[in-house]
Parts: structure tokens; sequence; C-alpha cells
């Protein structure tokens, strides 16, 4: 007599999970933990490290760097920026690894389609930096947006109440309009941080203070133009900024490079343990989308706090044909 249909059904989706389990195992120990995996190698190369998407967390990516600053199989490093920007501290934690990385071996930055804001903030702590003429970059300057929805609620008959301690706890609630005070303290927070970028964008790019001022305006520049401005050193895509690499690194020849992808264990095991949006969805679209159901869910107050952001306002793909 057959088996129960639902039996049946049920030993093939744990037979499932059990291979699956196996296979992702296996795919570990011979990948590495590291994600992209920093495997043992016999001569020095160039490792290339992306950088893509919009910055939301930073704990991957110092600690890859911090790896590959120990790793002495590794004779220069590439990070290839493709981003808008993102949120400033993990921006600076990014570049603080960096500018810790280049006192060991040389660091170039490749600007992909879009190195903008905080992506141009990170890029800036290298060495060298290198950009396609058509690429999006610059974009120095600080954006923290705040939707007020007081109107639309009350179209649909809606009202909150908010109960607070302290005058300004819930400054930036989108039930209501800023007050004079609380635009003058989120406006002051925006220059500290816009202070912040110029700064050390000056330093890492061995700008004096006047330079910088003319150039952190907010706006975005080509790579050609931002290469006339100073804030990139040489033209040319991936290719040209491994040759730099490797020839700032001592390699002779043709350099062979690997690819480290900056996710700290398996994809299968952050996606099912983490309890980090970003990492179940790293798209920014879909993590505006979460954030917004975390909202609506009755999320606690500061998963909803306004965020400071060096990043572009529009994210784009870039300049196209």
């Amino acid at each position: 007599m057959p088996g129960h249909p639902t039996r049946r059904a049920l030993r093939f989706l744990l037979a499932f999970v059990g291979l699956f389990a196996i296979v992702a195992f296996a795919a570990t120990i011979l990948n590495g933990s590291s994600g992209g995996g920093i495997l043992p190698t016999g001569d020095r190369h160039v490792a290339l490290v992306p950088l893509r998407g919009e910055i939301t967390r930073s704990d991957d990516f110092v600690d890859t760097l911090s790896d590959l600053e120990e790793d002495g199989s590794v004779a220069a490093v590439v990070v290839r920026v493709d981003s808008p920007g993102g949120a400033v501290a993990p921006s600076q934690e990014m570049y603080g690894a960096i500018r810790r990385l280049r006192e060991k071996k040389p660091v170039v930055a490749s600007l992909g389609a879009v190195a903008a804001s905080g992506g141009y903030y990170v890029a800036s702590a290298t060495d060298v930096v290198v950009a396609s003429r058509g690429s999006l970059t610059g974009s120095i300057g600080v954006l923290l947006s705040l939707a007020n929805v007081q109107g639309l609620l009350e179209k649909v008959g809606v009202q909150a109440e908010t109960v607070t301690a302290g005058a300004q706890k819930d400054m930036g609630s989108p039930f209501r309009p800023l007050s004079a005070e609380e635009r003058r303290i989120f406006q002051s927070m925006a220059d500290e941080v816009h202070e912040q970028f110029v700064s050390d964008v000056a330093s890492g790019r061995g700008l004096d203070d006047a330079a910088m001022r003319r150039v952190a305006t907010g706006r975005i520049f080509t790579g050609e133009q931002a290469h006339e401005l100073g804030l990139v050193d040489e033209l040319g895509g991936l290719h040209e900024a491994v040759s730099i690499a490797a020839e700032r690194g001592g390699i002779e020849g043709k350099p062979r490079v690997e690819t480290v992808l900056p996710l700290r264990g398996p994809w299968w095991w952050r996606a099912f343990v983490s309890d980090d949006a970003s990492v179940r969805a790293e798209e920014p679209a879909l993590l505006r989308f979460a954030q917004a159901l975390a909202t609506f869910a009755g999320a606690p107050a500061e998963a909803r706090a306004p965020l400071i952001l060096w990043r572009l306002p529009v994210v784009t793909d870039g300049l196209r044909w």
C-alpha cells in the first residue's frame, strides 16, 4: 500500500533540506569562511574588494580589510566602488579601515558607474583614485530626509498621539511639522557631519581647505570633471586600477587578481540567523520596503529614526548612452 501523501511530502522536504545543508557546508569548507575566501597562495597577487550598493553596514568590509592587512601574499588591494553612498558612521569606519591598510600596502580605488557621496568618501582614503570618464562621483554633502504625513492622516481620519519625556524626544516625527528649534538642531547636525566629510576627504586627497570648499557643494561630477578638480588621480577602468596597484605593490608582469567578497560567513547562514535587514535585503528598494513594514508593524522608535546620509538623493546606475 502506498505511503500517505503527507508523509511522502514531509520525507521529500527533509531530504531536500538535508542535501542543501550538506552542499552548503561543503562549499563553505572549500571556499573559506569569508564569503569570497582569502585562500593561502604561494605568489603575491592583487586583492580586489568590491563595495556595491547603498552603504548600510561596515563590519564585514572592515574585517575583510583587516585580514588583507595581515596576509603576506597580498601585494596590493583594489577597492572597486559602485555605491551612491549611504549612512555616515559605516562610511567613516570603512574610511578608517582603508587608511590603516594603506600604512602597510598600496590601496587603489576603482570607481564604477556611481561612486558618490559616501562611496567617494570611502574611495578618498586610498592612495590612488581611478575613474572612468563617465563615472558619477563627488556629491560631497549631507542629506537628512524627513517625511510629514500629517495631512494624509487627516484626510483618512487618523489621528496620531505621542507621549514623550524630553522636549526633543520625538524630533523628526512624521506626524507633525518641524518646529523652528528642531530645524535648527537638525541643521547643526548636518553642518557638523559635512565638516567631517570635507576634512576627511581633504586629508585623504591631500587637498587644501580652499580647494575642498569649492567642490564640497553636494553636486556630482563626471569622472573627467573630477579629474580636473583633483578628486580623481587617473582616468581609466578596473584594468588600469589593477595595473597601478600591481606596480605599487612590486609585482612584475601581468598581475594575478583574486576577488575577495566582504562577507563574513556563508550567505545561507547569514540569511537565516542575522537580524540585520541589510543582510536579507541588500537592494536599497527592498531595504526601504522592509523598513516601511517595520514602521507599520510597530517597530521601536529607534529603528525608525531619521538617518543622516552621505548619499545621492536619487539612486542611479549612472550615465547611460
